[in-house]
This record gives C-alpha cells, sequence and structure tokens, in this order.
C-alpha cells in the first residue's frame, strides 16, 4: 500500500498546504545565463524533449527524476554530472534549479506542476496539461500565483507553418465562416505498445508505488506501466494523447476555445487486451453562437489505416492541414491553390518542437507568456475531457461555457 508520507504529501499538496512563496526561490535570468533544467519522467518523450533543450548552449540539465531507477542512469549518461533521484520533491531542492521538464504518465502532470511551480519553479510539461477537468484551474491558479512561465507541450503552437496558415487564412477571413472542424488520428502505434520481458517481473530498482501514486491501489502490472496510455485511470487514451493536438489547433485558428456540449462514441472493438481505453473513438464538439461550428475527431488503432490531420471547412473554401505541410482549396477548386511545406531545421528530427521548446527558453527571460500558456493548456485539455466524459457516461454532456461547468440534463 502507499506510504504514510506520500499519502500525507498528497493530502497537503491538494489542500496547498505545502504551497511556497515563489519570490523567495526563483531568480531573474539575465539573456546570456544558464538555464538548469530538471526532468522529471525519463521515459522515451521525457528524453526526447531533453534532447531538443540540450540542442541549446544554455541548458545544462542538473537533474533527472524517474520511479524506475534502470531510467534515471540511463538518461543520466546523457547528462554529464546530473542528479538522479526516484522522487521529484527531492529533485525540486536541486540547487540551481531553474525549471523543470514534466513528461510522466498524465495522472502525475498536475500534482509535480504545482508543486514545481510552488517552489518557484518554471515548467514546460508535456499534454495534456491534466489527467481530468477539475485539475486545469488548480495548475492555473499556481502558475499566476506565483508568476511563473509554463509551457504545455502542444508544438502546433510554435510551429511556424501553422502560424502563416493562421495569418492567411483566419485572421484575413479568408476561408470564410467556419462550420466545420474534421479531424483524425489513425493507427497511432504508440498506444499498442507490448512491455518487453524484462519487466514481466518487476524489477526491483522500478518504485510502483511511486508510479501508481494518487490512484486506486493495484498490484504490478507490466502493461500498464509500460503502455499506460491504453489505460483511462492513468490517461485520457488517444482522445487526450491525440485530439489534445488537434483541438489545440482548431482553438488558435478561430480563437474559440470553450465548447457548448459534447458527445462520443467508441469502444475497446479489435484489441481486447485488457485496456480500458477505446480503441475506436469518434468526438463531437459543439460551439455555440455568436459563430457556431462543429469539431470532430475520428482515431482508431485498427490495422490497415494510418494518417492523422485537421480539415478546416469554411464558406469560402477549406484548409487541410498536418505537420508537414498545409492545402488550401477555394470553394469549388479540385486542385489546392495553395501548398506550403513546414520549415525543417538543419539537424533536428523533430522541428515543431524545438520551436516550441525555443519559445519557452526566449520567455524564461523574457517573462512573456509562451505560445502554448497553462491556461491554453488547459482549455484544450478540457475539450477533450469533455468528449471522454460523454464517451464514458454515455450522453450528450451540455458544458457551461462561462462558468467552464458541466451542466446537469
Amino acid at each position: 500500500m502507499e506510504s504514510n508520507s506520500r499519502r500525507d504529501f498528497l493530502r497537503k499538496t491538494s489542500t496547498g498546504a505545502l504551497a511556497m512563496t515563489a519570490a523567495s526561490y526563483a531568480r531573474v535570468l539575465g539573456a546570456n545565463e544558464r538555464v538548469h533544467l530538471g526532468l522529471i519522467g525519463a521515459g522515451n518523450r521525457g528524453n526526447h524533449v531533453m534532447s531538443l533543450f540540450q540542442n541549446k548552449a544554455e541548458v545544462q540539465v542538473v537533474a533527472i527524476c524517474d520511479v524506475y531507477g534502470q531510467a534515471v542512469e540511463s538518461t543520466r549518461q546523457k547528462a554529464a554530472g546530473a542528479a538522479g533521484f526516484s522522487d521529484h520533491r527531492k529533485l525540486l531542492e536541486t540547487k540551481p534549479l531553474d525549471a523543470v521538464l514534466i513528461a510522466t504518465p498524465d495522472h502525475w502532470h498536475s500534482r509535480i506542476a504545482i508543486a514545481a511551480l510552488n517552489a518557484g519553479k518554471d515548467v514546460y510539461c508535456e499534454k495534456p496539461l491534466t489527467r481530468t477537468i477539475e485539475e486545469g484551474p488548480q495548475i492555473v491558479k499556481a502558475a499566476r500565483e506565483n508568476n511563473r512561465i509554463c509551457q504545455v507541450g502542444m508544438q502546433q503552437r510554435s510551429a511556424k507553418h501553422y502560424r502563416e496558415a493562421k495569418e492567411k487564412y483566419f485572421d484575413t477571413g479568408k476561408l470564410g465562416a467556419i462550420t466545420l472542424a474534421r479531424t483524425w488520428w489513425y493507427g497511432n502505434s504508440w498506444h499498442l505498445r507490448k512491455a518487453p520481458p524484462e519487466l514481466q517481473t518487476q524489477p526491483r530498482d522500478l518504485d510502483w508505488a511511486g508510479f501508481v501514486g494518487p490512484l486506486n491501489w493495484r498490484d504490478y502490472d507490466p502493461q500498464q506501466f509500460y503502455n499506460w496510455r491504453a489505460y483511462l485511470d492513468y490517461g485520457g487514451g488517444q482522445v487526450t494523447d491525440l485530439f489534445t493536438h488537434w483541438i489545440d489547433v482548431v482553438h488558435m485558428f478561430t480563437g474559440r476555445e470553450i465548447p457548448s456540449a459534447a458527445s462520443a462514441a467508441g469502444g475497446v472493438y479489435y484489441y481486447r487486451d485488457g485496456r480500458t481505453a477505446p480503441d475506436t473513438i469518434n468526438v463531437l464538439l459543439e460551439y455555440a453562437e455568436p459563430k457556431p461550428f462543429t469539431a470532430t475527431f475520428e482515431a482508431t488503432l485498427a490495422p490497415g489505416i494510418k494518417g492523422a490531420a485537421i480539415e478546416m471547412c469554411g464558406t469560402e473554401g477549406r484548409l487541410w492541414i498536418d505537420r508537414s505541410r498545409y492545402e488550401f482549396y477555394p470553394v469549388g477548386a479540385k486542385q489546392p491553390s495553395d501548398v506550403v511545406k513546414a520549415e525543417v531545421i538543419e539537424g533536428v528530427r523533430d522541428s515543431l518542437t524545438q520551436d516550441h521548446v525555443n519559445n519557452f527558453l526566449d520567455c524564461l527571460k523574457s517573462r512573456a507568456k509562451p505560445n502554448g500558456d497553462v491556461l491554453i493548456g488547459h482549455r484544450s485539455a478540457q475539450a477533450s475531457h469533455l468528449g471522454n466524459i460523454s464517451y464514458e457516461r454515455k450522453r450528450r454532456i451540455p458544458f457551461d461555457t462561462v462558468r467552464e461547468e458541466i451542466l446537469p440534463v
């Protein structure tokens, strides 16, 4: 069972008893100062984004934390001199430490982010910002009260071709009135990963209680540890992992961030392997007056179909966009009148995320709000959560766009 110290910590964190004044801990970075970074969550994504931070000469990774000791040690080999931790609270005591990169499973995001913000650290948190719809306002409050920069990892916000498309077709009104935003993401193999042989028995240096954390207890399960995205206790499946990216682009393009209702249907139709997140899902979000439109999401893991994109349908044309390019089709056109490829940064295999990391680092010194600010991250996660809530409750979910509360039916 969970230790008394861990239970006490979670209880105190949730009530704010451990909140500190960030001004006592934070320093203001000069234009040429080094940024001391800590990584919390040393899995594949954490290692990848850490490497993008390390592409910038001013960044020094000084601390690495993970509940799996092997992950800590292998990641430390890529960050000379970095200290290793199994408890994020200990990492936050590291000096000097200016910012943290959070790449844990979703159910830990809010607790770690709030603890880091209260400790005066700037935060780059992988999306979705939250595991539940209620956690978002708490993180926004912690960031604002402590005057901290909090960037959420929705890298399309910093990608040049997404920003260019917004300026060309939405800011000018060239698409006309938007009536439908279609999004899809088929065949994402990350949700089908199988735990390797070395995890079939719990490793001695894997803190399973630390991994489970605030959730109800369950015995060690290699699949839940290795492929946690397939289980709704840890995250929101394809909806919060994939749709959060796309609905954030819709919000960015339209300037509308809060749906008025959500509907969803789907299920575990093919991969009956114990997963609780649906392998096939359809979500429909409604955005109300004065400029109403609907946004949809389709996803399936079934073999034979792959691809991911967004299509914005307006009264004067439609825009098709993914991470590699965009295409604009005027009304009646069978061929695009405009095709623009994404810019590629020389020597970087993930230019979109590199641009997002660069924006975060710039904001650490300017103190301007980053492109994927915490409030933006909350709103896009919130929209995705409404889709999952509709799926789980098997009904349309009306949402108060002013109070940001689910309405009774």
